[in-house]
């Protein structure tokens, strides 16, 4: 099966991860893509192929080639696509040898995908881009991740001339709600370093994320009639905007990048008895990331100062913390995947993420993985799109972290 026929049938099947659900996976739906894979890794002849069928994970290994003393290397992404937006009934559309200027992408809806608003559009002249039908999104996140690793997989197997350490490959569910890796047993996987394939455009190799934390706001009010509410009404939505209102205007993700963080209102909702707001607050520095929490809290216990005790309840969790400090004491694998780049005549761009990856908490785990490129572009959305050549770029990417560490 090739890279594009493996990345079309992945897309086509529905994995999308629900945030309100506790088990993991969060949806059935998710299965129906780890049992495939389970069945293609058996058909090209990995080994150890195993599924945990309690939390959907998809485990396999490509044994080595070599006798050299060489680190395990695991190779990780995730099944499941983003809860912003349907991944139900995905048609994929190849724009070939694209020549700049705007991609139609539906013209009956009159959604169309611009350079204008995504300018790396313009270093994708001449290749072969992969869009939506603008109705849903395409799931290059993460299933060209899984088609990168999978075509990576099927080649070892079939040239094992090629000299190479053990390579272990994990695939998860529900990294797109924070819970990729609960269950992910990393002993059992059995690597020493790993990377994740789970990034934006070709060059781009990440080893800082936030730090990050989700808080829920339940907001109770008292519903009374209009005609009959003065002094007595308290509106649940009115306080949970004044709660909205006193967040620091510009941290926010629409006004800040690269190191900057932010507080964002993900979902509202409500009656005037009851509202709720969804946020998440994310931040690289690890003081910062305090003291947003902090300040969060300290908004809560003053509007409860002025409504009431009660009236403001917040439930906050840490998500994953900055991999950096776990990652830096193994720069060979930053080293590693920038002479792999540069061999293939790609630019390295070590950047930070502005989120995170399966790969910052399996750092905390105990094992270091930074993140690498899949090529694809505008995630999470109807404008989401990849470069064929791109993700055959990225294999060879793979191909060629896995010679340099098996000689």
């Amino acid at each position: 099966m090739d890279l594009l026929e493996r990345f079309l049938k992945y897309v086509s099947i529905d994995t999308q991860s629900v945030d309100e659900m506790e088990q993991v996976p969060s949806t059935e739906k998710e299965r129906v893509l780890a049992n495939l894979l389970v069945e293609e890794l058996k058909q090209i002849g990995a080994s150890n192929v195993r599924m945990d069928e309690e939390h959907c994970y998809v485990y396999a290994t490509i044994p080595a080639t070599t006798d050299k003393k060489v680190p395990a290397i695991g190779f990780v992404a995730h099944m499941d696509t983003a809860p912003a937006l349907t991944g139900t009934n995905v048609k994929p559309n190849i724009v070939k040898n694209y020549q700049g200027g705007d991609i139609v992408l539906n013209k009956d809806l009159g959604i169309v995908l611009s350079p204008a608003q995504s300018p790396h559009l313009n270093s994708c002249i001449g290749k072969d881009i992969i869009t939506t039908d603008g109705t849903t999104l395409l799931g290059a996140d993460d299933k060209a991740g899984v088609a990168e690793i999978m075509t990576m997989a099927e080649y070892l197997i079939a040239h094992p001339e090629i000299p190479h350490g053990t390579i272990q490959i994990g695939f998860t569910p529900d990294e797109e709600v924070g819970r990729g890796v609960d269950f992910f047993n990393v002993k059992e996987f059995g690597a020493d370093f790993a990377y994740t394939v789970d990034g934006g455009t070709l060059g781009e190799l990440e080893y800082e994320n936030f730090n990050a934390a989700g808080a829920k706001v339940t907001i109770h009010g008292l519903s009374i009639h209009p005609g009959s509410a003065k002094g007595r009404m308290v509106n649940a939505i009115l306080l949970g905007m004044e709660f909205q209102s006193m967040i620091p205007v510009f941290d926010n993700p629409a006004y800040t990048e690269g190191y900057e963080g932010f507080y964002h209102l993900d979902s509202m909702s409500g009656t005037v008895d009851e509202a709720h707001l969804d946020y998440i607050i994310r931040d690289h520095d690890k003081v910062k990331f305090e003291e947003k929490k902090a300040r969060f809290l300290a908004i809560a216990d003053y509007l409860n100062g002025k409504y009431g005790e009660g009236t403001f309840e917040v439930a906050m969790k840490d998500s994953y913390y900055n991999m950096k400090e776990m990652v830096e004491p193994h720069m060979h694998l930053i080293d590693n995947a920038k002479k792999a780049m540069e061999t293939l005549g790609v630019v390295p761009e070590v950047v930070p993420i502005r989120g995170g990856t399966d790969g910052a908490r399996l750092s905390y785990m105990g094992l270091p993985c930074p993140n690498l490129c899949t090529g694809g572009a505008n995630f999470h959305g109807r404008y989401e799109y990849i470069p064929l050549q791109d993700m055959h770029t990225v294999v060879e990417l793979l191909l060629e972290i896995v010679k340099i560490y098996g000689n």
